[in-house]
């Protein structure tokens, strides 16, 4: 996988979430919920965030949980340019983050703290799940 953020400050402690035994979730892999604290890797804008995978989770290991930050300073990676500032949602593309143009709970990822100037450019932003939301 791709563009999976990176913890840079840890500002909380993870949260145990569900996953499925046959999903493959790379560490840093952006989550979203798919049920009762249930988590898969998110599959495109406006999802649900639960927040970002803490350890990576090989498929068929027989593990059905995983630790997962709902909060932090990462480094990501921007799908168009942001300003500072902004409130982020996940993009179109896995593990991507971009302004948030909805303002729906958790799909909320928090707000940038530096200024992507386009696609694939990394940035830092604070992990802050339903924050950062628009008016």
């Amino acid at each position: 996988m791709a563009d999976e953020l990176k913890l840079m400050v840890e500002t909380e402690l993870p949260v145990m979430f569900k996953c499925d035994d046959t999903n493959a979730l790379a560490k840093g892999a952006l989550l979203e919920l798919t049920e009762s604290m249930t988590v898969v890797i998110v599959s495109g804008q406006t999802k649900m965030i639960a927040g970002v995978a803490a350890a990576e989770k090989i498929a068929n290991d027989g593990i059905t949980m995983i630790p997962v930050y709902m909060g932090g300073i990462f480094k990501a990676v921007a799908g168009a340019a942001i300003l500072i500032g902004a409130p982020l949602m996940s993009d179109a593309t896995v593990n991507k983050v971009e302004t948030q143009t909805t303002s729906t709970g958790a799909a909320g990822l928090g707000y940038a703290l530096e200024a992507p100037s386009g696609d694939t450019e990394t940035f830092l932003m604070r992990l802050q799940i339903g924050g950062g939301s628009i008016s």
